[in-house]
């Protein structure tokens, strides 16, 4: 009788077979040597799930593991969609970071679209996610693919996924991808040519002309930054962006400024991890800096940190609610004429910023797919230090063209004698103080987080943190304005909100909390005491709903 051991065992012989990639077949031939099966297993019981984030995993062997078998069988599954729906007048443009087999990816990616017939424009060198994501429309791409992983351990890859639009793919072409991945016949029925065209200076020189256009020639300019890529490939564009528009060139963090695959100064690669831009702080205390700011490894995000007396170190981290406050009123203050979006966890804000300035104002679901979308979209953002402040350019989140407008607003305020904490209270005096928070549980069996979510739909509470649950919306059921998600969304008393999710991209339970604190007077300090202590309580209450 056949086992699923042998099962396990015949699909790595048969991958051993096809895998073009030396560095996998030795690591799959190990594997199957020492009898690894539980190992075996992971990788070959499934496979790696394409999705609205396209793919993203760890690197390696197997169906269950980014590498250039699940490549090219992605970037064919991808050529048979296009040419199925007619969107060929174009190249794909290809882009990829520094991540290990990052660019190996992208040249198969580049010979299976020249293999289908279709144009391929290949990226030079690693760049930023947002420079594809530019590229598209100023090409006149009919597709684009970012290899990346974005800000996930070292071990993992991805491959991000846009239309001729410039936006990520969204439901119905992402399962119409993956159909057309699963109908793949073997590896070497996918024909592949090498003829493919590169870009490079022209397309890099397009984007840091755009990006330059966003500051006016009159603006302040006096500023002091420190920076910070983390090991990542934003230091170069960000350099000759920050130039461009007229900055001081920063103060750049040494141990962080070249690309490493294996980020060997942080835990996680990400701006929001305790611990992440410790050395940016570290810089910006020796260098007497005004601001310290990083970018993610592939440079799609932008997180922010100011002195601030009263923090530890004398200097605190902006959460991603706050710059997106903060760049809301900024961009919003002119009253353009379009759209303001922001995701269901983030802040409340910036919908009463719009609703000020007459500008319309829409929810979407998380993640920049949705966003980037928006029609007539002027400025989004969400609480992960995503943003988007320049839409008609990039309708994704860009850290480069955001790190710009930063760097405008507070060089604005310095020379008013001001900070960005004195805009923040400015907000809070007008608005009331929108204080947010997360409380999140990452773990090693998915099963818990489902588990979670089955307990809070089960037995949903009625009060957190004193705050009475006046709704739920169950996100499983599509609305007239949101499609259909794993979410739950709770409307407290006082205004105050919870939103609980699985990660899109990582194995977490995700809970994000506001609460909005009128403030009397100008006492904000007072403010923001009592919506931490807010904020406690609820996160305390929802911990023990949900079981973790």
């Amino acid at each position: 009788m056949v086992t699923v051991n042998d099962d396990v065992r015949a699909a790595a012989e048969a991958w051993l077979s096809e895998d073009p990639d030396p560095d996998t077949r030795a690591e799959l031939q190990e594997l199957l040597d020492a009898g690894a099966d539980e190992e075996l297993a992971d990788r070959f019981s499934g496979t790696l799930e394409f999705g609205t984030a396209g793919l993203r995993g760890a690197v390696g062997a197997g169906p269950n593991r980014m590498n250039r078998v699940v490549v090219i069988r992605a970037a064919a599954g991808l050529c048979a969609y296009l040419k199925a729906n007619g969107l060929t007048d174009g190249p794909v443009l290809i882009g990829y970071d520094a991540r290990h087999k990052s660019d190996i990816f992208a040249q198969d990616t580049a010979a299976v679209v020249r293999g289908a017939g279709l144009d391929a424009v290949l990226l030079d060198r690693p760049t930023p996610t947002p420079v594809v994501a530019f590229g598209i429309r100023h090409l006149k791409a009919v597709a684009g693919v970012v290899v990346t992983a974005s800000h996930n351990p070292p071990q993992d890859n991805g491959y991000k996924v846009y239309l001729g639009d410039g936006s990520q793919i969204v439901p119905p072409a992402d399962s119409e991808i993956a159909a057309a991945i699963d109908a793949v016949g073997p590896l070497a029925s996918v024909p592949r040519g090498d003829d493919w065209q590169t870009a490079g200076d022209d397309l890099l020189g397009a984007y840091l002309d755009r990006i330059a256009t966003l500051v006016p020639a009159d603006a302040p300019r006096d500023l002091d930054v420190a920076y910070t890529p983390l090991h990542g490939v934003g230091r170069a564009l960000v350099e000759q962006a920050v130039a461009r528009a007229g900055f001081a060139v920063p103060a750049i963090v040494a141990s962080q400024a070249d690309p490493d695959p294996d980020f060997p100064t942080v835990s996680f690669p990400n701006p929001e991890e305790p611990g992440a831009i410790d050395a940016a702080l570290d810089l910006a205390r020796a260098e007497g800096s005004d601001i310290a700011v990083a970018n993610d490894p592939d440079a799609d995000r932008c997180a922010v940190a100011v002195p601030d007396p009263a923090a530890a170190g004398g200097w605190r981290m902006l959460r991603g609610d706050e710059l997106g406050g903060l760049l809301g009123e900024f961009l919003l203050s002119s009253s353009p004429d379009g759209v303001a979006a922001c995701s269901i966890v983030s802040s409340s804000l910036l919908s009463k910023i719009a609703a000020a300035y007459g500008v319309r104002y829409a929810d979407t679901l998380t993640g920049f797919k949705w966003i980037g979308r928006v029609p007539d979209l002027v400025f989004g953002y969400e609480e992960a230090l995503g943003y988007c402040v320049d839409p008609s350019a990039v309708k994704d989140k860009d850290g480069i063209s955001t790190l710009i407008r930063v760097l405008q607003l507070a060089a604005r305020a310095k020379a008013d004698g001001r900070t960005l904490l004195d805009l923040l209270d400015d907000l809070a005096k007008k608005y009331g103080l929108h204080a947010t928070d997360q409380l999140s549980a990452r773990v090693e069996d998915l099963s818990l987080i489902s588990a979670a979510m089955d307990r809070l739909r089960a037995t949903p509470p009625t009060s957190l943190g004193g705050h009475a649950v006046e709704q739920v919306d169950d996100l499983n059921t599509a609305s007239e304005t949101l499609p259909a998600t794993d979410g739950l969304r709770y409307h407290l008393s006082e205004g105050a909100r919870v939103v609980v999710r699985p990660s899109g991209t990582e194995p977490k339970l995700k809970c994000y909390l506001e609460v909005v604190i009128p403030v009397e007077g100008d006492n904000v300090a007072a403010a923001r005491a009592q919506a931490a202590a807010e904020l406690s309580a609820i996160k305390r209450d929802l911990a023990g709903a949900a079981g973790i």
